[in-house]
């Protein structure tokens, strides 16, 4: 994506819950621009470079491949980030998708796009993903608590393969052309997504989700699964209200992912026939089952609790201008990293094998 095809002006978005009308004010959302992409995991296998599978990397460029709670500070050692808001340092990563060719067996790398607003524009990012910080959407006590320097979690499971077990808020939405500029409107994980991989083309691209747990036991930074320190509120779904178990007594910002994949160019009906499709996830998973992503808190100070306790007093999803500050688009997009160990992870040429030479799955 060229600067050319981005939106120039300040960060204004729409609000994709639509379908559960929370109020403009009950969510931060903004874009991050590509940090790097290579195969690095500082949360799941820190110290190993290269890491088993390829990640896209965005946030403060003091990323590396063990981010020491006890040696690395995000907003003190980072020169840049690659998200709009300047106070925020944290990294988030998921997986790549590759598009495997049914004719010869070789791969390419999905890109990213930028994610679009309400008015049918683009958000300020090289592809990237799309953040949230949200807030609970029912019940009559909205106060969050933000996360502490040292936090970090983990959502997902890579290893399934199948509906069983899967996590709530890990889900895939195919987009016609309409759509393209909208991202896809309603409730994230609704029934217009599935958990799998879609399996029909997606001419205006997959709009893939990934939520967080909102609740937090309060003492733990981490845990050894970089889960069981947190929970998801109780409810029917990721996205629940105001309560949390006694276990996890501390209500977090709910973390969202949304990442945007650019299938256009893989939408040819001919690749969607008998029941498969051509997308895998750089791990591995044929079946999309496995999505994940990594989270590790890097916000300056008291920033983010700062944007938190405004949210309803001239501070929403649209602009939190009134509580933090916000870069502009061409300077979150200049923010990027060499990879740590260099390689060819798909993005121009067709390669033999996913990076790290991971075994494609599909049950």
């Amino acid at each position: 994506m060229t600067l050319s095809t981005l939106a120039l002006v300040a960060l204004f978005v729409r609000d994709v819950f639509s379908q559960q009308s929370p109020g403009a004010a009950d969510f931060l959302r903004f874009g991050c621009s590509q940090l790097v992409v290579e195969r690095a995991d500082p949360l799941v296998t820190p110290g190993l470079n290269p890491s088993p599978h390829t990640h896209q990397i965005v946030g403060g460029n003091s990323f590396n491949i063990t981010m020491d709670p006890y040696t690395i500070d995000p907003p003190k050692q980072s020169t840049c980030t690659s998200c709009i808001y300047k106070e925020d340092f944290s990294n988030y990563w998921t997986a790549s998708i590759y598009f495997q060719s049914p004719e010869n067996g070789t791969f390419k790398k999905v890109p990213q796009m930028a994610n679009g607003r309400q008015n049918r524009t683009l958000l300020e990012q090289d592809g990237g993903l799309t953040v949230y910080y949200m807030r609970p959407f029912s019940g009559s006590n909205k106060k969050t608590t933000a996360m502490k320097p040292g936090f970090r979690m983990f959502a997902g499971d890579p290893a399934l393969r199948s509906k069983t077990g899967t996590y709530p808020g890990i889900c895939h939405r195919c987009l016609s052309k309409a759509d393209r500029l909208m991202g896809g409107n309603g409730a994230p994980c609704d029934s217009k997504d599935t958990a799998a991989f879609p399996s029909s083309p997606c001419p205006g691209g997959i709009r893939a989700t990934i939520i967080f747990p909102s609740c937090w036991d309060g003492k733990n930074l981490d845990s050894p699964d970089h889960r069981s320190h947190v929970a998801y509120a109780p409810g029917s779904g990721a996205l629940a209200g105001d309560k949390c178990p006694s276990t996890h007594p501390v209500r977090i910002p709910q973390v969202m992912y949304e990442i945007m994949f650019d299938t256009s160019g893989f939408a040819d009906p001919k690749y969607y026939k008998n029941g498969k499709q051509p997308l895998v996830y750089s791990f591995g998973d044929a079946t999309g089952y496995g999505a994940h992503g990594d989270y590790l808190f890097g916000w300056e100070g008291d920033a983010l609790q700062r944007g938190m306790d405004a949210l309803g007093n001239k501070c929403g999803s649209e602009d939190c201008t009134s509580a933090l500050k916000i870069q502009s688009g061409n300077d979150a997009i200049a923010c990027t990293k060499a990879q740590m160990a260099k390689e060819d992870v798909g993005s121009n040429n067709w390669l033999k094998e996913l990076p790290g030479g991971a075994t494609v799955t599909f049950e």
